[in-house]
């Protein structure tokens, strides 16, 4: 183990600032939790409060460091082995969004998988690019969709040499690897930039028994949600950088464009914990977690008419995070939706997504044996009580192929109207419709609206799916652009 990672700098500052109890006359306007409601005093103490200051040269500054975070980024950029790390305190949104504003200008043209996160659109209309869709591999007997392969990609890059990146998602919501360092042979083949969404992997980097991690697989840059795995608060993401294909320097000014100048310190703290948790007892603690997950999968697999997704049901080629739990609802006739609901409210469970057809658990670094096992027997008694025996009816296949016509950027700036779903076939959409599942975008801005997706949203509507982007309960009007 590096000795090094042990060391907490940022965490160790802002601590000791802390403990002084300074009277403050710098935001926040709390004042050391002075003036905070007695409720949440009450359930929350007052030491979080004395961690919750504002810029000043003890506790260094988020957007141009000289110590603690200086030092504390170094040590995530060496326990990742990467280049250069950057602390996020917008969560993943902001690192996608920095990823591809800097590796593309105004048209210029990225390649990107069709199922992929809405900060990734959000970052190409900012960067004014034109994205280029690879349809991912979809498995209909289970109704997962998977990511891309790097044959795809190469096929991808072949009919649009002129896109300056490629941008991954790995691992999906799923939790499902493609063959990442396939991907970056390809990309850098063809003297592309890779980006990868790495959301859902900043655990990878200290097991074995895990996909290889971006870094690791070639990548050019990753973004991380510490958050979401790791010990870190809400918000707090890595961004890493490795290698001569980026400018690094680009890459600072964009960042600190897109982030706050008021960050939280208490957020940017549990960063630098995490990173040191996991750099020094990360194989310990993913061990654990990895062994409670899969014993937890093999019970739910022991329960009539449901299943969890496992490594050997997966296609050729891909690889699964043990550490989420995917649970097909199979022939038990309850929906995701249905399921969730029940552990909300009967059972005191809460799941991360729900769709038609699974649930995702998401476990993490702070999962206990207790959580798999309330979850197993949650699934036990619903199965037992509530299950109807009947397949949920399928959703009808869509092609998603969908012309193109003027950037997303240029869509947005031409202004947009709302027209009756009935009458938009023809017309420029100027929102992104998402229904899950399969969670893959129908529509994007820019994009030309055929019969063929007004009737699919139809029959969503008819199935009581409620698609992310729409307006109103039911989804009976579209945006468009105002001059299509």
């Amino acid at each position: 183990m590096d000795a090094e990672q042990s060391r907490t700098p940022l965490f160790d500052t802002v601590l000791k600032h802390a403990k002084k109890r300074m009277v403050s006359f710098h935001t926040p306007g709390h004042k050391n939790g002075r003036s905070i409601d007695k409720r949440f005093l009450k359930f929350a103490g007052r030491n979080i409060f004395y961690m919750d200051v504002t810029v000043f040269s003890e506790v260094d500054s988020l957007h141009d460091p000289t110590h603690c975070i200086r030092e504390a980024q170094r040590l995530a950029a060496r326990a990742y082995e990467a280049d250069r790390a950057y602390f996020l305190i917008n969560g993943s949104t902001v690192g996608n969004q920095a990823m591809i504003l800097t590796a593309c200008n105004t048209f210029d043209e990225i390649i990107l998988p069709r199922n992929t996160h809405k900060s990734i659109i959000g970052g190409i209309i900012l960067a004014g690019a034109t994205p280029r869709y690879i349809q991912p591999i979809i498995d209909r007997n289970n109704n997962i969709v998977y990511n891309v392969s790097p044959q795809q990609v190469e096929d991808a890059i072949q009919r649009y040499p002129k896109a300056k990146a490629v941008i991954i998602t790995n691992p999906t919501y799923h939790g499902i690897s493609t063959n990442l360092e396939g991907i970056a042979e390809v990309v850098h083949k063809y003297d592309k930039i890779l980006l990868v969404d790495e959301a859902h992997g900043p655990h990878f980097k200290f097991s074995d028994r895990l996909p290889k991690s971006a870094i690791d697989a070639g990548a050019d840059m990753c973004v991380q949600s510490t958050h979401k795995i790791l010990s870190g608060m809400s918000q707090g993401s890595l961004l890493l950088i490795k290698g001569k294909r980026v400018d690094a320097m680009r890459v600072k000014r964009v960042v600190s464009v897109l982030q706050t100048t008021s960050p939280s310190y208490i957020i940017l703290a549990s960063i630098d914990l995490a990173r040191m948790q996991m750099a020094t007892r990360g194989e310990e603690i993913l061990d654990k977690l990895i062994d409670m997950c899969d014993a937890g999968r093999r019970q739910i697999n022991r329960i009539e008419h449901i299943a969890c997704l496992r490594q050997e049901d997966l296609l050729p080629g891909f690889q699964l995070d043990p550490t989420k739990i995917t649970v097909m609802l199979g022939q038990s006739g309850l929906s995701g939706y249905e399921v969730s609901r029940l552990f909300n409210e009967k059972y005191n469970l809460q799941v991360d997504y729900e769709d038609l057809y699974n649930i995702i658990a998401i476990s993490g670094v702070g999962t206990s044996k207790q959580d798999i096992n309330q979850l197993v027997f949650a699934l036990q008694d619903i199965c037992a009580k509530y299950a109807k025996r009947k397949v949920i009816k399928p959703l009808p296949p869509l092609s998603f192929a969908t012309e193109m016509v003027v950037n997303p950027m240029q869509a947005l700036e031409k202004g947009m109207k709302r027209v009756s779903i009935n009458k938009a076939v023809g017309m420029i959409s100027a929102q992104i419709l998402s229904p899950y599942p399969p969670g893959i975008p129908v529509l994007i801005p820019g994009e030309r609206i055929t019969r063929e997706v007004c009737d699919y949203l139809q029959e969503l509507v008819k199935m009581g799916i409620r698609v992310s982007g729409q307006e109103g309960h039911k989804l009976q009007t579209l945006k468009v652009v105002k001059e299509s």
